[in-house]
């Protein structure tokens, strides 16, 4: 197993080269084979003084797959929304980069790989990531009325139990807390 977590405030989490990297070093640290694969892939570029490439990284991340035979592989994908979706002068959005990784992912067909992508409802990556997917194996739960009370619970409890908050009036708390869960979006 694999996980990645695209985090905003973290510029160095915010990229595929970021995503591959870690992917890699996870999976090559769980398995003899793996390690050796992504350990010919740094020699190779370690002779050019030079770090790999997201296509030698995607590269190396195929051969892991391709090899692992019968042993199921996850790679969790946290917050894809996270990763910044504008693009700088002509070029793909971070974002798009992986999601297009994602999709040649899929499109490999391995049967022992299992992808979980999380995010918030956005367009460009529904548009991605729903064609790749069934509706047996695609999960939505920002509509899902246990998560919002999951949410509408964790408000509750920080605004009754923090020291700063319990002397606040009773209306405050409540708006507070009606306006955190409205807008919570899923998160």
């Amino acid at each position: 197993m694999a996980y990645f977590f695209f985090d905003f405030k973290d510029i160095e989490k915010q990229d595929s080269y970021a995503f591959l990297s870690s992917v890699l070093l996870q999976l090559s640290g769980q398995s003899a084979s793996f390690c050796d694969i992504l350990l010919e892939v740094y020699s190779a570029h370690q002779r050019r003084s030079q770090q790999p490439s997201d296509v030698s990284l995607l590269q190396c991340l195929e051969t892991m797959l391709k090899i692992s035979g019968d042993i199921s592989i996850y790679i969790i994908i946290d917050a894809l929304d996270e990763c910044p979706d504008t693009a700088t002068s002509g070029m793909h959005s971070p974002r798009e980069i992986v999601l297009e990784l994602v999709k040649k992912l899929v499109e490999l067909h391995i049967p022992n790989l299992r992808i979980c992508v999380t995010s918030r409802l956005k367009v460009d990556i529904q548009n991605v990531i729903e064609p790749l997917t069934s509706e047996s194996n695609c999960i939505s739960l920002h509509d899902e009325a246990g998560q919002k009370k999951d949410i509408a619970d964790y408000i509750n409890s920080v605004v009754y139990l923090d020291p700063k908050m319990m002397n606040w009036r009773e209306e405050d708390k409540k708006l507070v807390m009606k306006t955190l869960s409205d807008r919570a979006d899923g998160m």
